[in-house]
Order: C-alpha cells, then structure tokens, then sequence
C-alpha cells in the first residue's frame, strides 16, 4: 500500500541506518530526547492541548508548572512520558504485543485524570467528534480487541511494519475501546510496532492534524493507502533526523544534498511551488516538513525527475 518511491526511499534509508549500528550513545540520546518532546507535543496538541513544545520541554526536564495552563495539560505531558518510557521497555523484548499491553499503555496514558477510567475499556456508548464513524457497542469491545491481537499478529508476519503500524493504529482508534485517550495510545502502539521493527519512533505533526483526520474518515470508507502513506511520510521524516543526527559530517555536504525550501527548489525548473508541495504531501519527492514548510533537495528533483520518464 506504500507508494513506490515512498517505500523505496524508507527501505534505502533504513538499510542505512541499520549499517551505523551500533548507532553512537550521545547522537542517538540527543536525538531520542529531542523526538520525545516533539512526540508528547505534537499527540497532545492534536487532541486539544494548549502547551507549547517550549512549555512541554520545561515541565520534563524542570517539572515546573507552567501559568495559565490546566492541571490535565501538565499530567497529559508527564503521563505520556511515562507511557513512553513503557513502550521502549516493550520494544526491546519479544514478547506479543496483545490488548493487555494497549490497556498498561492507556492507563499510563490517563493516570491522575481519570483514575477510575484509565485502562479500562468504555462501559458507555461512545461518538467520535467530528467523525461519521460509530464505533462498536461497549458489549462488543472486548471481542474487538481480542480480534485486533489476533489480527495484528497475523499481519506483523505478512505486511510491512510501516503498514502493520499505520492499520493496528487505524483498528484502534475505530474500536475506540476507552472512553478517553484513544488517539493518544493509538499512536503510542503505532510507534512501538515501528521501534520493534527498527525504525524509530515518527511523529505526526500538529500542522498536519486535518490531514491525519482526512485519511483517518477516508480509511473508514474502506481506503486505507492514503493513511498508510501519510505514516509513512511521517516514518521517513524520522529516518532522515535520525541519520542526520548518527551520520559524522566532517565537511559541508554538496549542494545536490542540502534542504531548501520548495519555493527555491522550483526555481529553474517546469514545476510550481504548489506542484511541488503535492509531491512531497503525496510521498512522491522526498522532503520534510519542518515547521510549517516542506524542504527538499536538488538531487530529490533529480531522482523524481528520473522516476517519470
């Protein structure tokens, strides 16, 4: 279901990375400390937080309580560390990822906000905003998960991990098995599927929220590709970051390989800016997103150039 060239750049570029290891200590740190924080952010605003990456980076490294913002906010940033910090214990061992594993995480999740809720599944019917989707009857739940274990076990053998996450994240959130904090575990098993694969954990941007809802009501229609490569877009912006951040760089890099904005990259050649931005939304020309614009390389055009001919 990946497209082509996305499923050709993210193998190319795992296979890279895959040759630094043993990846070294202080890079891999770094940039782990650094994704982490984008993670919590990026989850949490997606769901309605109001505090900011700055804010969320002060209460984990300083614990401090930021002014102005909620009790909730403050617990939503520190649980999901924890949460977190359960993954990778999760992601290093063999064990089968099962139902009991998404209810550990959930609970995690929701300590101190809703205790008597968290890790449990729904007791009450339940409507997704925004979503025509009606999640099963809470008497249905537990079959459901149980499904979704034996399902995602199935396809950890068949389909590729990048697919295996993107569709066990997609199952979740359509049981909607909690009453609270679907999206979050969701995307939290999403990247513990990827970790146990060896790839590291993506984001899914804030700035892409409507787009991420987009594919999410597209693949209750039946149409799954569109979310599969809207995680895989987000699985190669992590690829990249991470081998920047482990690959030594003793001298400048050529300018074939620096990132430059789209407006620059169209420059002198027959495609627009906005031609270029549906490239890289589509996963057809390799590019970033960082902030709010879209970077490419001039060998990224040269290698889609190459792919249309």
């Amino acid at each position: 279901m990946l497209e082509t060239r996305l499923l050709t750049r993210i193998e190319k570029k795992k296979a890279l990375l895959d040759t630094l290891r043993p990846l070294p200590d202080a890079p891999v740190k770094r940039f782990l400390e650094q994704i982490i924080v984008e993670w919590i952010y990026n989850s949490n605003a997606i769901e309605g937080s109001t505090i900011t990456l700055r804010e969320t980076q002060l209460i984990l490294e300083t614990g401090l309580t930021i002014g102005g913002k909620s009790l909730r906010e403050h617990f939503e940033v520190i649980n999901h560390k924890d949460a977190i910090d359960y993954v990778e214990s999760l992601a290093s061992g063999s064990e089968p990822l099962t139902p009991f594993h998404v209810r550990q995480i959930h609970k995690l999740v929701l300590t101190n906000i809703d205790n008597d809720e968290a890790g449990q599944y729904r007791k009450t019917q339940v409507l997704i905003s925004g979503s025509r989707h009606v999640p099963p009857e809470l008497w249905e739940v537990v079959r459901e998960m149980d499904e979704w274990g034996g399902w995602l076990k199935k396809a950890e053998i068949s389909t590729h991990p990048v697919g295996v996450a993107a569709l066990a994240h997609y199952r979740l959130v359509s049981i909607h098995p909690f009453v609270d904090g679907n999206g979050r575990t969701a995307r939290l098993v999403m990247n513990l599927i990827l970790m146990r694969a060896g790839y590291p954990p993506s984001v899914i941007l804030r700035v892409n929220r409507r787009q991420y809802y987009n594919v999410l009501a597209l693949a209750d229609q039946g149409q799954f590709e569109p979310l599969v490569n809207f995680v895989g877009r987000a699985v190669e912006r992590s690829l990249t970051l991470y081998l920047e951040a482990c690959t030594p760089r003793t001298e400048k890099p050529d300018n074939d390989f620096v990132w430059i904005p789209l407006s620059e990259a169209a420059k002198g050649t027959p495609y627009t800016q906005e031609y270029l931005s549906l490239l890289a939304r589509t996963g057809r020309l390799e590019a970033s997103k960082r902030g709010r614009n879209w970077y490419t390389t001039h060998r990224a055009l040269e290698e889609y150039s190459k792919s249309i001919r």
